[in-house]
């Protein structure tokens, strides 16, 4: 089973991106005097974790006309890479079967099950003709819940490939925006990492938590007034 995790990193400004540093007590970063608005630009992205692979696109906006034909190119080369299955469902693992994402048997025959996508839980995600020709396809959209698309590993890759694209430096249009994301996607695959759920990350985030846990947790309770 192959699982991709799909997201829109963006919109960026052309407006100057300090590098990481520090700066001298009373000297803050200050922004170029060069600082103006000439339009923004995002990346469509889509996700390996198990491998690290990125398949990403800039563009000046992603509304449902751009996202939709984009993936579903994109997902459609990505299916033909995967091996052919010739297992009937029911001899399938059980992650491989529809009726375990599903909570039941298919209403209607489907193609056997391929491939997981983790994606937002946008009102575009959950078009009907999409989530259809996703199901045709073999591809069980899995959606990150409200307030918690940071549960999508799409949106940690962003934000290594946004900070090595655009800190330090100062795009001037949506072009360089654009250039510059896709050719730090082509040096992310050159040598891509693959990533981990449950890994380094959550174990830093629960011993954060333990040692929050481990104070006194006292609070200042609100006096109450005696009835006259």
């Amino acid at each position: 089973m192959a699982l991709w995790c799909q997201d829109e990193a963006g919109p960026y400004q052309t407006v100057p991106y300090p590098g990481v540093g520090w700066q001298p007590t009373g000297q803050p970063v200050r922004q170029a005097h060069e600082y103006v608005r000439n339009g923004t630009a995002k990346m469509l992205t889509l996700f390996r974790p198990a491998t690290g692979e990125v398949r990403g696109k800039g563009v000046t906006h992603a509304p449902n006309t751009v996202l939709h034909p984009w993936l579903q190119a994109e997902l459609t080369q990505v299916l033909a890479l995967l091996p052919t299955v010739t297992t009937p469902e029911s001899e399938r693992p059980a992650l491989a079967r529809w009726a375990t994402w599903l909570g039941h048997a298919p209403r209607e025959p489907l193609p056997p099950l391929r491939l997981i996508l983790v994606w937002d839980n946008l009102a575009g995600h959950l078009s009907a003709v999409m989530v259809c020709w996703l199901f045709q396809h073999g591809i069980m959209p899995l959606y990150t819940p409200l307030s918690g698309s940071w549960l999508n590993m799409a949106e940690s890759l962003q934000r290594i490939i946004v900070r090595r694209a655009l800190d330090g430096q100062h795009p001037e249009t949506q072009a360089e925006i654009i250039a510059w994301l896709e050719d730090t996607v082509a040096g992310w695959n050159q040598a891509p990492t693959p990533f981990v759920w449950d890994g380094k990350r959550r174990e830093r985030r629960r011993r954060a938590r333990a040692r929050h846990l481990g104070g006194s947790a006292a609070t200042i309770a609100e006096p109450q007034l005696n009835a006259a």
